[in-house]
């Protein structure tokens, strides 16, 4: 039955494309020759935690970086497309507007008419999504779902739910989660946290939230494998002979190694409270640079030393799973530009200096925000995800009537809402994918350690 909706939905794609296809699109021919005349591969993607987003300024995601790394290997510049479906970035492939669809693309004899297959070839699978322990004890086989309530997205997560319990004779408990405002990675977070028991997930998104929530189990598979690859033009064969290639030479690369493991390996979670002695009145070794700094912004110090924390836990040596190093983990980029000399990105001083630096910036961009506390709050949540998600978040809630010079129940709430593709497809929003949550708790935890801090850390 799955392979069957699966036939029906690649078949309908392939029919709307037809429909759809420019005249000439079946005349392109921009292959790797050209390409290499115009210094530019064109790589088609979509938004998501997984392929393609920006974090902090700077642009992120699994399939990003492998499409980055072979392009480089080809001596050209990579410039990334986005489409809003999977349906969209054939056709866009189809109309010469992109060169490559650098997104696991699902293989089937249907699709290979339209397109040429080539890269790594993935497989794929829908797992279930439930927590470690012994109340309730994890599940290790399908059957045991008989009774359980189960909560999925419409769509393929959906039809597999209803598929099996048809297999199963009927009985799991099956809620449909039709609410815009509740993305898939929502109900994973609902899992960790114990709100729910069950969810399902595609298993390559089940990795990557296993390193923000480690207490998560994903090891049972609900569906049959599925293979995908990247794709090109059928005019194209040189540019997949060259991805074949590169990616059965470089899968055991240390950058190949690299990315994997940023995202599907480091642990993502943010540490918790921490004060040096209270007796003594330290926050850390280095509250006179807190001091010292962030005067320069009218912040009260704990608030800076909170911020710290919150990135770092004090440790100077740090390094996150996304490149940010020292003890305010500036983006490497970020980090030069606030003047940051080149080796010293792990100095205290350098750090804290530079970050104040990077606030005091960004605080110009929230002027009409006019109550001081408020405006913090937006400084905040750029500082961890960047201007550009904020914006788009503040531009949500101008949309649907909420103030966007407010934090707490009005911007806040859409950048929640922007990990899910109603919205950040919305034509408001200009920076796609944004996994929201960790935003909004960021901010959150730091003006609630920052109360800690006052209440036991006198000025």
């Amino acid at each position: 039955m799955r392979r069957i909706w699966l036939l029906i939905f690649i078949g309908s794609c392939i029919a709307m494309l037809s429909c759809r296809r420019q005249p000439h699109a079946q005349e392109i021919h921009h292959d790797l020759p050209q390409m290499k005349d115009s210094g530019v591969l064109v790589a088609l993607t979509l938004n998501s935690s997984i392929s393609y987003f920006d974090y902090r300024g700077e642009p992120m995601g699994f399939q990003y970086e492998l499409a980055k790394q072979f392009a480089e290997s080809l001596g050209l510049k990579l410039e990334i497309k986005v489409g809003r479906s999977l349906l969209e970035l054939v056709r866009m492939l189809q109309n010469g507007e992109g060169d490559l669809i650098a997104y696991p693309l699902p293989v089937s004899k249907l699709m290979k008419d339209s397109v040429l297959f080539c890269g790594e070839d993935i497989i794929t699978h829908q797992v279930l999504v439930q927590r470690n322990g012994k109340n309730p004890k994890p599940l290790t086989n399908v059957t045991e779902l008989i009774g359980k309530h189960v909560y999925a997205k419409p769509g393929k997560h959906l039809r597999r739910l209803h598929n099996l319990n048809n297999e199963l004779g009927g009985g799991i408990l099956i809620h449909p989660v039709y609410n815009d405002s509740v993305s898939t990675e929502d109900l994973i977070m609902k899992v960790a946290q114990g709100d729910i028991d069950y969810a399902v997930c595609d298993n390559d998104l089940a990795r990557l939230n296993q390193s923000y929530y480690t207490n998560l189990n994903v090891k049972l598979p609900i569906s049959f494998d599925q293979r995908a690859s990247w794709a090109v033009r059928k005019t194209s064969p040189l540019l997949a002979e060259a991805a074949n290639r590169w990616h059965a030479e470089n899968t055991t690369s240390p950058a190949y190694k690299a990315s994997t493991k940023r995202y599907f390996e480091y642990s993502k979670r943010e540490p918790q409270g921490y004060i040096l002695s209270e007796r003594e009145g330290k926050i850390s070794h280095y509250d006179s640079l807190f001091k010292k700094y962030a005067q320069e912004i009218g912040w009260d110090w704990r608030l800076l030393a909170s911020l710290a924390y919150t990135e770092s836990n004090f440790d100077t040596t740090a390094v996150s799973w996304a490149g940010a190093k020292g003890l305010m983990q500036l983006m490497p980029r970020t980090a030069k530009a606030m003047g940051v000399p080149e080796g010293k990105e792990q100095n205290p001083e350098e750090s804290i200096k530079a970050a104040v630096k990077y606030l005091g910036l960004t605080a110009r961009s929230f002027t009409k925000v006019e109550d001081p506390e408020e405006r913090i709050k937006f400084i905040l949540a750029a500082y961890n995800g960047g201007l550009g998600h904020i914006f788009d978040a503040m531009a949500l809630a101008e949309k649907y009537g909420k103030n966007k010079y407010v934090w707490d129940n009005n911007v806040a709430d859409y950048i929640l809402l922007k990990s899910n593709e109603e919205y950040f497809n919305d034509p408001v929003c200009k920076n796609g994918y944004f996994r929201g949550r960790e935003t909004y708790n960021f901010v959150k935890e730091i003006l609630a350690r920052t109360e800690v801090y006052k209440k036991k850390i006198k000025p």
